[in-house]
């Protein structure tokens, strides 16, 4: 696998949005790929997180980074973040 590399945008948004970067790169090396917006990819994953996020409770928290793929590197561009409580199918 490539190395990933995350921009200045995308470090920006870890703490923002409540990801961290394992998060991410867990995600990218783990889940499928799709075309995103722009020739860009993206993929998700749903963690269980059992926790508080903005003074709600939350079982689950998905990541959702936005990347391209590079010929010597993934390069992440930014990074969403959805939490819930039931997954959805």
């Amino acid at each position: 696998m490539k190395p990933i590399r995350f921009s200045t945008h995308a470090k920006g948004r870890l703490t923002i949005r409540g990801v961290s970067e394992e998060e991410v790169i867990q995600a990218i090396l783990t889940s499928d790929w799709h075309p995103a917006e722009l020739g860009k990819l993206e993929c998700r994953k749903t963690y269980i997180y059992s926790n508080f996020w903005h003074g709600k409770f939350y079982k689950y928290k998905q990541v959702r980074p936005i990347f391209i793929e590079e010929e010597e590197e993934i390069v992440v561009i930014t990074v969403y973040s959805y939490f819930f409580n039931e997954v959805k199918p």
